[in-house]
């Protein structure tokens, strides 16, 4: 199987709307591979955290291998 770019990881991260106030725009965005202990607990390869534009809400985010988010919150 192969594991999306960084580049397509932060992509689909970008696309998903805040939980919050349901804005797409971050003031801040990282996107890191994930940890031995999360791709072990979540099956995520991508971890992104997530800081809303609108509402300052802070998310995290798990995307697997193929780009499916795991989790969002």
């Amino acid at each position: 199987m192969t594991i999306i770019t960084r580049e397509r990881a932060e992509r689909i991260a970008r696309a998903q709307p805040c939980d919050n106030c349901g804005e797409y725009s971050y003031k801040k965005m990282v996107v890191k591979a994930a940890t031995a202990q999360q791709e072990k607990d979540f099956a995520e390869a991508w971890h992104a955290v997530m800081i809303c534009g609108v509402c300052g809400m802070h998310q995290e985010m798990g995307l697997d291998a193929e780009g499916d988010v795991v989790y969002q919150g």
